[in-house]
C-alpha cells in the first residue's frame, strides 16, 4: 500500500492516459465507423442507395481487417501510422491503430442496427416523397439512435480494454502501469489499484450509455 501511495502521481497520470486515448479513439473511430456502417447499408441490394460494387468493396475491407488480433494490428499498422502522424510510438500512435480498429468494428454494429429499421417506415417516407438522403437523417438514424448508443458503448468498453498494450509500443495508461509497477515488480496492490480503476471507468460507461439509450428510446 504503501509504494501506492508513493506512485500516486503516475498513477492518475496514467488514468488521464487512459480517458485520453479511449475519448479520442471514440471520436475518430466512431465516426468513420458510422460512415462506413451507413456506407454498408445504403449500398446494400435493395437498399436506399443500391451499388454492389460499393457494398462488395467496402465489406471485404472490413472483413479482412476485423478478425485480425489488435495486438498484432498494432505492429502492421506501425509503417503507416509513423506516415501519417509522425510517430509509430506511444499513446497517439495506439490512438491511430485504436481509431482504424474500431472503426471496423463499429460499421459492423451501425449495418446491424440500421437493418433493424422497420421496411414499412421507410417505404412511407418514399410515399410521401422524401429522397435517399432525407430518408437516412430523418427516418433510419433517428430510429435506430437508441440501440447505436448501445453498440457504442460496448465499443467503447472494448476499447479501454485494449488500451491496457499501450506499453508494447511505447504508450501509457492504467494497463501499462499495472504491468511495469504491478505485475514486473510483484506488487499485487499497484496491479488491483489499476484494475479497480479500468472496472469503474467501466462501469460508468455502460451507466452512462444504458441510460442515454433508455432516455432516446422513451421518446
Amino acid at each position: 500500500m504503501d509504494r501506492l501511495f508513493e506512485l500516486g502521481s503516475e498513477f492518475w497520470v496514467a488514468a488521464a492516459e487512459t480517458l485520453y486515448m479511449v475519448g479520442l479513439t471514440l471520436v475518430f473511430g466512431g465516426i468513420a465507423g458510422l460512415l462506413l456502417g451507413t456506407v454498408l447499408y445504403t449500398t446494400r441490394p435493395g437498399s436506399l442507395l443500391s451499388n454492389r460494387a460499393v457494398f462488395n468493396v467496402v465489406n471485404v475491407v472490413i472483413n479482412f481487417f476485423r478478425p485480425i488480433p489488435f495486438i498484432i494490428f498494432i505492429a502492421a499498422v506501425q509503417p503507416l501510422s509513423r506516415i501519417v502522424i509522425g510517430t509509430g510510438i506511444g499513446n497517439d500512435a495506439l490512438v491511430f491503430a485504436l481509431s482504424i480498429a474500431a472503426s471496423f468494428a463499429i460499421a459492423r454494429i451501425v449495418e446491424q442496427n440500421l437493418l433493424t429499421v422497420t421496411p414499412g417506415v421507410i417505404e412511407a417516407a418514399r410515399a410521401m416523397g422524401a429522397g435517399p438522403f432525407r430518408i437516412l437523417r430523418t427516418v433510419v438514424l433517428p430510429e435506430a439512435l437508441g440501440p447505436l448508443i448501445l453498440g457504442y458503448t460496448f465499443v467503447l468498453v472494448a476499447i479501454i480494454d485494449m488500451t491496457a498494450v499501450a506499453g508494447l509500443i511505447g504508450g501509457g495508461g492504467l494497463g501499462n502501469f499495472a504491468q511495469v509497477y504491478g505485475y514486473r515488480q510483484f506488487e499485487p496492490v499497484i496491479t488491483w489499484a489499476a484494475v479497480i480503476l479500468i472496472v469503474v471507468f467501466v462501469q460508468c460507461a455502460q451507466f452512462l450509455g444504458n441510460w442515454l439509450a433508455r432516455k432516446v428510446m422513451r421518446r
